[in-house]
Formats: C-alpha cells, sequence, structure tokens
C-alpha cells in the first residue's frame, strides 16, 4: 500500500490481531480513524467524533499539536538514537530536570521507561532492589487492590485486580501478591468527588501484614484513582491512612499516576492533590501528550541513594532497564509539553474546567439506564445497568454514542469520560448533549 493511503481503507483487516477488541465484531463493522485536530476526530466514513476520553487518557493537550511535532522532527534531523546504557544525552537530563520540579516531596530520581506498564514493571523491580540493599531481602510481597489496573507485564498484571486480566493468565502471574478490597462501596452511588465513608477500607493492608508479615512486604501500590476499571474516587482519608499503615512497617507506597498524573485531578499529580505524598510514583500516557510512548517512574532521593551507594564504584547498580529508555524522540516530545503545561497553565485549566464538566456529567443521572455516576477532576465514570451478561450494555451503549458522534473508552459496563483540558465550555456541553442523545438511544432498545 502506498504511504498517503496508510490512514484510508486498509486493502485487509484480518491479519492485525488487535489488542484489548472484539476481532470478530471489529472487523465485520470497523470504526477507523483517519484524522485528528484539536478535540476532534474523523472515522473513515467521514464522521466528526468529538473526543471525550482524551484518547485513553493520553492526549489532554489535544491532537496535532504543532510544538509537539516540531520538537520531534527537529530532533529526528539532529539524533535520532542514543543506546541509554553507559550513554547519554542532554535532553533526557533536561526533562529528569523539569518533571522533578513538578513531583511531589523529594522525588527527584527519574527513571525512564517506554510506556506506563514498564514503569509499573520498573516500580516494582526498584522496591525490591532497595530493600535487598537494606539487607531486607526477604521482602518479596507485593500489595495490590482489586479492579485495579496497572498495565500487562506479568508484574502489572499481578499487582493489578481486573478479574479477566488476572484469570487469563493466572498460570504465569508473580507469586506472593496479596489484593485489598476495593474502595468502591454501595453508598457511593452519584457522589461527585470524595465519597465521606470508606477510610477503613486501607485497614485491609493492617490485616495482610499481619497475616502475612509486614516483614514480608516490599511495597503496597495503587492508582489514587482507580482509572481503567471506571473512575473510582477514593474516600476522604483513605490514601492518608495506607500513607501512615506503610511508614508504620517499613512498606514502600507506590502510586501508580498513568492516568491521574500531568493535571487530571486539577493538580500535577494526585499526590499533591489528595496530599499523600508516595514514595514511588509511575506516569507515562500525558508525558508525551501520547504521541511518543514513554513511561516514567520517579523516586525518593532515599531509595535512590541506597540502591546506588550499595554497589561498588564503577559498577552497574541496577541490573534493568529498556532499548527505548528516554531515547531523543520522545525526550523532545516530553519537554515540548513540558513548555505547553507552562505556557498555558494547563494544570489550572483543568481545575477550573472540572466543576463545569461534572455538573455536565451529573446532569445526566435521570437517564433510565444509568445505575451510577462518579467522577473527579477531568475525569468520570457513568455505569450503565447490565444487560444479560457484564460488559454487553457498556459495548453496546459506547457504539450508539459512536454513532451520534461522541468517542470514549469504555471498560465493562462502565463509560470512562476524560475529556482534553484544552477544551471550551462548548465543547464540554457537546460532549454531554451527544452522551445524552446515545445513552437515549441505547435505553431505547432495552
Amino acid at each position: 500500500m502506498a504511504s498517503e493511503n496508510r490512514t484510508g481503507i486498509p486493502n485487509s483487516l484480518q491479519e492485525h490481531w488487535m489488542p484489548f477488541t472484539s476481532n470478530k465484531s471489529f472487523k465485520k463493522d470497523p470504526r477507523l480513524i483517519t484524522e485528528a485536530k484539536g478535540v476532534y476526530i474523523k472515522d473513515h466514513k467521514g464522521r466528526t467524533q468529538i473526543d471525550a476520553s482524551s484518547g485513553l487518557f493520553c492526549n489532554p493537550l489535544g491532537h496535532g499539536r504543532k510544538e509537539i511535532i516540531n520538537a520531534i522532527t527537529k530532533q529526528l534531523e539532529t539524533l535520532d538514537f542514543v543506546t541509554p546504557f553507559q550513554q547519554g544525552f542532554g535532553g533526557s537530563f533536561e526533562l529528569a530536570t523539569k518533571i522533578a520540579k513538578h513531583t511531589p516531596g523529594n522525588l527527584n530520581q527519574i527513571f525512564y521507561t517506554i510506556c506506563g506498564s514498564t514503569a509499573v514493571e520498573t516500580a516494582l523491580k526498584i522496591s525490591i532492589a532497595y530493600h535487598k540493599a537494606r539487607g531486607h531481602g526477604q521482602r518479596f510481597r507485593f500489595v495490590g487492590r482489586e479492579r485495579a489496573y496497572h498495565g500487562m507485564n506479568i508484574g502489572a498484571t499481578s499487582v493489578g485486580g481486573m478479574i479477566n486480566n488476572v484469570k487469563t493468565f493466572a498460570s504465569i502471574l508473580m507469586p506472593g501478591v496479596v489484593h485489598m478490597r476495593h474502595t468502591h462501596l454501595p453508598e457511593h452511588k452519584f457522589v461527585k468527588g470524595q465519597p465521606e465513608t470508606g477510610a477503613e477500607m486501607a485497614n485491609d493492608l493492617e490485616r495482610i501484614a499481619t497475616n502475612f508479615g509486614a516483614e514480608n512486604i516490599a511495597a503496597c501500590i495503587v492508582e489514587p484513582i482507580s482509572g481503567s476499571t471506571g473512575t473510582l474516587v477514593p474516600p476522604k482519608g483513605y490514601l492518608n491512612k495506607l500513607r501512615e499503615i506503610c511508614d508504620n512497617h517499613g512498606i514502600l507506597l507506590i502510586f501508580d499516576e498513568v492516568i491521574t498524573g500531568w493535571g487530571r485531578t486539577g493538580s500535577a499529580f494526585a499526590a499533591q492533590e489528595y496530599g499523600v505524598t508516595p514514595d514511588i510514583m509511575t506516569m507515562a500516557k500525558a508525558t508525551t501528550n501520547g504521541i511518543v510512548p514513554m513511561g516514567v517512574v520517579a523516586v525518593k532521593e532515599e531509595i535512590y541513594d541506597t540502591v546506588v551507594n550499595s554497589a561498588p564504584e564503577g559498577a552497574i547498580e541496577m541490573f534493568h532497564g529498556y532499548t527505548y529508555s528516554g531515547i531523543p524522540v520522545a525526550v523532545a516530545a516530553a519537554l515540548a509539553v513540558q513548555d505547553i503545561f507552562e505556557k498555558e497553565d494547563i494544570f489550572n485549566k483543568a481545575k477550573n474546567l472540572s466543576s463545569y464538566f461534572l455538573d455536565g456529567l451529573f446532569s445526566l443521572k435521570d437517564i433510565e439506564c444509568i445505575e451510577n455516576i462518579r467522577g473527579y477532576g477531568m475525569m468520570g465514570g457513568i455505569d450503565i445497568k447490565m444487560s444479560e451478561k457484564p460488559g454487553k450494555a457498556g459495548f453496546l451503549t459506547y457504539k450508539h454514542c459512536y454513532e451520534v458522534g461522541v468517542n470514549f473508552k469504555a471498560t465493562g459496563d462502565c463509560l470512562i469520560i476524560a475529556p482534553p483540558f484544552i477544551c471550551e465550555k462548548k465543547q464540554i456541553d457537546e460532549i454531554i448533549d451527544k452522551l445524552r442523545k446515545g445513552i437515549s438511544n441505547y435505553n431505547k432498545t432495552i
């Protein structure tokens, strides 16, 4: 196929095995995206869609940003690749300094990976390396949480808690992983912001520490807001309790901010929004505005110092990394994104738009098939009443919404709405109006 036609209709749909997709269903009725600009995308039938979930949470600055495209082009013309092992280039150090200005506390040591999954994998390995360097090599257990999504590598899937992901690969998951209960309680229906009840769910970590021995636990990993499972907002005080329990037992606290990072809650990170500083924090997605794959792990200085100082002079301190860790093209994109964050005051823009977005989202609660709505910052979840089997209602609602021109991510029976931060109020209105029409159209069929 000629390169100029690659975004159009392909000669065959058969050979591409698509991720997290009903391949048989899709190939009978494909949804091929051909263009994207600002907050809008177009499909192969020429229909315009408004992007209501920032891609997969990763395009908060909108599509087609010339600043990022130009930065990538300029970088590729000068330096296209540097091996990240025993070499480097100035850009990756500059970016690390810029990221560290935004991270909470002294999470100032920056390790680059290639995506969110590999950022989580790296955080787990750093935890083990840290404890071994301190002479606590017996700490091998990790505590995750039900309904959590941390990625699809073996370690990330092991600490995650989304049922289908775990069941499918149960035979090859890491040993020693224990899960806390999720925090989405029955009384949390139609709660805007943080629920008032449920902070005591954090005591699951204390119970696990008692049952399995706190001295055997390396780290506890949570998403401050569980994103891919449907925007589960933490109860007030819940994250603070996790921090307290971890401190009491020498357990590292890892925040997976792949989704919540870079403004989604209205603060740079959810850690600052909720006033809880983890020991390790992961990020990806918005780091490059989704244009080039990149993951980042921010680590407290004392963890870095402990690992690095435990190795002899001249020796590799951490036997871990990736071919594409902090490569020039990804760094160029991320530096351009940092410039946009600053010039356009993006985090405050997201914070100021949040209440208008959430008011619009909750205005949909009168639609009969909607079972629940929740949200915080610039992210929300709409639960559709289950029909026949889990996931069917959500997928059918998604297709009805797609037909009326609003595009978003659906997980199971939950519609996940996370608009780009560059939206104006009229575009938030458009998202809400089209959601109402699409969901109502589905409601008429049941």
